[in-house]
């Protein structure tokens, strides 16, 4: 019987196998870092006296803690500053590569490493991130780790872990022009569940996805995470070669065509068998967005607030009118009366450059709804940002109202100073939606960057088709 994706990965980096149901030891080829996991695994190494294995597979970055504007004065807020200036000081006592904040390849975890062409077909990735999934866009094996774990790798180079499930998404069939990447993976996740790929690795396939450029497969790959999945896999091709070619760290001359010739092999063979294989048809998607406080908790945005009396399960009823509570709706509302104070474009989701191209793209010439409290803009790493402003897009966000800001996880999260407030209602292009994710008493709305720069023209909840 042949072997998947996330199986072959797997049995090229086993050091050991275990015995008895022991867990294996794999290797791992490149350890992401930011400040907020790392401070207690530099510690760890300090007080045992090691040192990192091979600094030379561990590369840092500034981006949960950053501000997105005067980055440079002092920080303002003391813990985030202490956190920043430990990082810095940790990674040069040890020997760790880092890019701070103000350095052109900033940005956050999970976006500068592809752009750098750090992340490449095959390898095994971790980060003290669960969003470490996005990697998995170019067929590498990538997840989050704990924050010991984040130390056992710096030391040994190496993992301790059981083998993960394997489970197939398949998308088949050509999507409407209307929809995203973000939608897509917004409608996996109301389909399966936010524990449907629990214990689970899983593998994009189909024609709509193989038609996705490797910015869209890494918002599919990114949200691994919120299924409940421990990551997120799509097979390598001449998409993912184009993308990664030329790039800083990137093989070259004869290492090239080996490399290529290697990652070719990087497939699911025919007569695989996944433990858990679930089929969209890609014709019947449509824009999505969720509605309650978990990334599950979605319906087209042609769909209305759900009736918790019509759904029959009675913890996901239970579920439903708590939601509804906190996100302060009434049951059967149209998706699209809700109005919204804010609009958050951004994070390691969609703040790569084809996210911000789509949004510009629908506020060119717009000015935002003056019901619109605020529009961040926040791209992904200092390198979207300085391509960003190449090509004019920095000057259509300013034209039509929206905040231009400087890279970071920004407002994704309530762990700086882009936060909002208790009652403040968000649609945003992040991955979470939980209750105070981007500040206490928020409600938040998952959506693409073009549903979030059309809900900006409207006020309320909007798909480009509204406009």
């Amino acid at each position: 019987m042949g072997t998947t994706l996330a199986e072959k990965v797997w049995a090229d980096h086993l050091v050991r196998q275990g015995d008895n149901g022991a867990p294996d030891l794999i290797y791992i080829d490149l350890m992401l870092m930011h400040e907020v996991t790392s401070p207690q695994a530099f510690e760890g190494l300090r007080l045992a006296g090691r040192k990192p294995r091979h600094t030379d597979l561990l590369i840092a970055t500034e981006d949960h803690n950053t501000p997105t504007v005067d980055i440079d004065r002092p920080n303002p807020d003391a813990t985030s500053a202490l956190q920043l200036s430990t990082l810095e000081r940790n990674c040069a006592e040890f020997g760790v590569r880092l890019h701070p904040l103000g350095d052109a390849d900033q940005g956050i975890v999970h976006a500068f490493a592809p752009m750098l062409g750090l992340t490449q077909p095959g390898m095994t990735i971790v980060c003290g991130d669960s969003h470490t999934s996005t990697h998995g866009a170019f067929g590498a094996l990538a997840f989050g780790i704990g924050t010991s774990e984040v130390e056992h790798v710096m030391a040994t180079q190496t993992l301790s872990l059981k083998p993960f499930k394997t489970m197939a998404v398949n998308i088949e069939g050509t999507l409407p022009s209307d929809v995203t990447a973000k939608d897509i993976i917004l409608a996996i996740i109301a389909k399966i569940g936010t524990g449907g790929g629990q214990g689970h690795v899983i593998e994009y396939r189909g024609e709509a996805i193989r038609n996705l450029s490797m910015e869209a497969r890494m918002t599919i790959c990114n949200m691994s995470i919120e299924a409940g999945a421990r990551a997120g896999m799509i097979a390598p091709d001449e998409i993912t070669f184009d993308y990664i070619k030329g790039r800083p760290h990137a093989p070259e001359g004869e290492m090239w065509d080996q490399a290529v010739e290697y990652w070719k092999t990087l497939k699911t063979d025919d007569d695989a068998v996944f433990d858990k294989e679930v089929t969209l048809q890609a014709e019947e998607l449509s824009p999505f967005v969720t509605w309650g406080t978990n990334p599950g908790q979605g319906v087209p945005i042609t769909d209305s607030v759900p009736v918790p009396e019509n759904i029959p399960d009675a913890t996901a009823r239970a579920a439903a009118v708590s939601a509804i509570s906190y996100m302060g709706l009434e049951p059967g509302m149209p998706m699209k009366n809700i109005p919204v104070d804010t609009v958050f474009i951004g994070s390691c989701t969609n703040g790569r450059i084809e996210d911000l191209r789509a949004a510009a793209a629908i506020m060119r010439g717009h000015h935002k709804a003056d019901s619109i409290h605020r529009v961040l803009v926040v791209p992904a790493s200092s390198r979207v940002r300085l391509q960003a402003e190449e090509e004019g897009l920095d000057r259509i966000f300013k034209d039509f109202g929206a905040e231009w800001r400087n890279a970071g996880c920004s407002m994704c999260l309530g762990m700086n100073p882009d936060k909002m407030v208790p009652g403040e209602r968000s649609v945003s292009t992040s991955n979470r939606n939980f209750e105070g994710r981007q500040g206490k008493g928020a409600r938040t709305h998952l959506a693409s960057p073009a549903v979030a720069a059309a809900t900006a023209i409207r006020g309320t909840i909007s798909s480009p088709a509204d406009l």
